[in-house]
C-alpha cells in the first residue's frame, strides 16, 4: 500500500482510495484551497514590458490574420 505525505501537515496518508489524495483528510483538502484563495500561494511571474515596435508587430500579424 503506497503512502505519501500530506503536504498540510506532514501526516502519512493512503494514496489509493483516498478521495482527498494527496491531502490526508477534508480538512487538509480545504486548507490549501483556502491559501489559494487567500492568494497565499503564487506562482513567479516574469515581468516584461512591451515596446512600441513590439505592440506595432503585433497589430500588423494580427490585421494579417484576419485577411
Amino acid at each position: 500500500m503506497l503512502e505519501v505525505k500530506c503536504p498540510i501537515c506532514n501526516t502519512s496518508a493512503r494514496y489509493e482510495d483516498n478521495e482527498h489524495r494527496p491531502f490526508c483528510s477534508e480538512r487538509c483538502k480545504l486548507l490549501d484551497f483556502g491559501a489559494w484563495v487567500d492568494e497565499e500561494y503564487a506562482l513567479p511571474v516574469e515581468e516584461t514590458s512591451m515596446t512600441e515596435e513590439d505592440i506595432a508587430a503585433l497589430e500588423r500579424a494580427h490585421q494579417t490574420g484576419r485577411e
